[in-house]
């Protein structure tokens, strides 16, 4: 049985944050900082007092998150001046992705880069007029510390109002730019040569050594793999298989998959997919575990069908919760240290496996004796192992005269041993919210993979998660995001409906059973009279149910999950081909012109749009036709 993270708080220190359900906000419910959630009370206060508005946005298992609380927020220095001067909001950017992706392009536009924890500093109003990422709470490695800045800060607020108001509109404005994007010209032609321009751009971002798309850090591509996928199944074509094994092979071998338990870790900080930040989630494992499937279906090659079968098999064992439905997320971190559930000294694997297991372990899975990685601030040797492939077992044995099928019995034996040995470790808390989007995602992968390694534990599983989502997660004819301690809450945003309805899809090709179309097709209804820029077409990411924000966002482009509009426009494809019924495929031509110029200034940032334009241009029978103009650029705007 495993050991459960624990964390003992002094229930005198409680802020607001304790009487909140969300495991992120939780975690911070006993730090001296006088934290309020977002709402209107915390506004209310800070109009009153004149004070700006400290925003602080991140989420459970992010380990720079659980750096700067134990350094900064539980720092009774930083927090007397952020009890003092400022009116301090803590937001889960899971629970709240519309205030996540505002504020992220606001730190993204004055910083030039983002990430997580993400610090916005409000004026009373709401606008934003500072930001940054991670502080520590001293200067310190060429960052500025916390405390001196919000009295820097401070400062400005009670000296140079004037500057932060004129800072504050020029962001706002700012902001408001970043979505103003006029669509296509009415009547202009969807061809391939948009999908052409993804694909040239993605070959020309390969790592061809590597694999994976730019250098490091390196997160799994998964839309690109999608797309890939799809496009070497329709047309063929060696670039795009050797793209796609290149990026498989090389993440199936890396320290980014966890060897011993199965799944994927969030991302590598290096080119070779070797050294993670070790944070686990639903979303990432659930991609990954159908792009692989779906590349066995498309090669056989084995080691892809192990990859997606032992990551559906670690998310049916750790992140599935006794109703069906699937949990958020793995932390990065136990007892105080990221990754140390996770890792070994190569004494620990002797002590666990025979001496010839353990040998042949450590030689396949580049054990060393002084640790196979440096700490990744001080680059001093940790002594510390992480799992990883020096080649796929099967190809090591044959290179060196070993048995292929004893070669693999041998090592999976050693991995069950050590999975028994690690789960007696203090194990990373998990975030135990279900969010919709995310088990769509999941269903979809379990559909699929059930299907096409006729395992119907994996279908069983996929049609418990959407009973559950069906019987659960719905209120008022609509979709409610996030379910925890027995409720749901917060109106379901675009992702929510694109994506179920895309797995629920995926489960009615897997199984025939009509209940998941019929289920399916009122979301997409819904999807279209709740979401629908009626103007310039596609898809917004709140309906008129959410809170309204300065900008209400459009987004066509791929992040840590698929562009909302990339698989609402594949969905709506999808719904046509089944049906029969023209009005959706036209709907879906009309979400995705209305992007084109967007996507012609950064097309690798789309493979979600390009793979439903290529559905769509294949099911009209339009696949191989070239448009007589090309698609046009957009403008810059300053």
């Amino acid at each position: 049985m495993r050991k459960k993270a624990t964390s003992a708080p002094s229930p005198a220190r409680a802020n607001r944050l304790a009487a909140e359900s969300s495991p992120y906000l939780l975690q911070h419910a006993h730090n001296p900082v006088d934290w309020y959630p977002w709402g209107a009370e915390a506004f209310a206060r800070a109009r009153r007092e004149d004070k700006p508005v400290f925003l602080s946005l991140g989420y459970s298992t992010c380990h720079w998150c659980h750096v700067m609380e134990r350094e900064s927020f539980e720092n009774e220095e930083v927090a007397a001046v952020l009890n003092a001067d400022f009116v301090s909001i803590k937001v889960d950017r899971e629970e709240r992705p519309e205030l996540d992706e505002y504020f992220m392009t606001v730190t993204q536009l004055l910083t030039g880069s983002g990430g997580w924890p993400n610090q916005v500093w409000l004026t009373p109003d709401g606008r934003p007029w500072y930001a940054g990422t991670y502080f520590p709470p001293e200067d310190r490695g060429g960052r500025p510390g916390l405390k001196g800045l919000l009295r820097q800060l401070a400062a400005a607020w009670k000296e140079r109002r004037a500057e932060v108001e004129e800072q504050a509109n020029r962001i706002r404005d700012a902001v408001a730019r970043t979505q103003s994007e006029a669509g296509a010209p009415p009547g202009w032609p969807l061809s391939r040569d948009l999908v052409a321009q993804t694909m040239r751009a993605l070959e020309q971002s390969c790592d061809p050594r590597f694999g994976g798309f730019g250098g490091a850090p390196k997160f799994p591509p998964h839309a690109a793999l999608r797309l890939l996928l799809y496009e070497r199944r329709q047309r063929g074509g060696e670039r795009a298989l050797e793209m796609l094994t290149a990026t498989l092979d090389a993440m199936a071998r890396g320290g980014i998959r966890d060897h011993v338990g199965g799944g994927f870790h969030r991302y590598a900080t290096d080119e070779r997919w070797f050294l993670p930040h070790f944070e686990k989630m639903l979303y990432d494992n659930a991609l990954l575990a159908r792009a692989y499937a779906e590349a066995h279906t498309a090669t056989k090659r084995r080691e892809y069908r192990r990859a997606a079968k032992e990551t559906l098999d670690w998310a049916l064992r750790e992140m599935r919760a006794p109703e069906g439905a699937f949990q958020s997320a793995c932390d990065a971190d136990s007892e105080g240290a990221e990754g140390k559930y996770y890792v070994w000294t190569a004494q620990e694997i002797a002590a666990a496996l025979p001496s010839e297991s353990a040998a042949l372990f450590a030689h396949v899975y580049g054990i060393e004796k002084e640790g196979n990685f440096r700490d990744e601030a001080s680059g001093r040797p940790t002594g510390l192992n992480i799992p990883y492939l020096r080649a796929f077992p099967e190809e090591l044995a044959a290179a060196e005269g070993l048995d292929p099928e004893e070669t693999r019995r041998t090592l999976d034996a050693a991995r069950a041993k050590l999975l028994a040995e690690r789960v007696r470790r203090v194990h990373p808390r998990q975030d135990d919210k279900a969010l919709t989007d995310w088990n769509g995602l999941m269903i979809g992968a379990l559909a699929f993979a059930g299907k096409e390694f006729a395992c119907e534990r994996y279908l069983d599983a996929a049609r418990g998660a959407a009973d559950f989502l069906f019987t659960r997660c719905r209120q008022g004819g609509g979709l409610l995001h996030s379910w925890r301690t027995g409720k749901g809450s917060i109106p379901g945003y675009l992702d929510d409906y694109a994506f179920l309805a895309d797995g629920l899809l995926d489960l009615h090709a897997a199984t025939g059973e009509a209940r998941w179309l019929e289920w399916a097709r009122p979301l997409a209804e819904t999807l279209q009279s709740r979401f629908q820029d009626r103007e310039r077409g596609g898809f917004y990411f709140t309906s008129a149910e959410h809170e309204a924000l300065p900008v209400r966002a459009r987004e066509p482009f791929d992040r840590a999950t698929p562009s909302g509009n990339g698989v609402a426009a594949r969905v709506l494809v999808r719904l046509s081909a089944l049906t029969g019924e023209p009005a959706w495929a036209q709907e879906a031509a009309r979400c995705i012109r209305s992007f084109m110029p967007l996507i012609a200034q950064a097309p690798q940032a789309a493979p979600s749009l390009a793979l439903a334009a290529a559905m769509l241009l294949d099911q009209s029978g339009q696949g191989q036709k070239q448009a007589s103009a090309p698609v046009p650029h957009r403008l810059s705007q300053e």
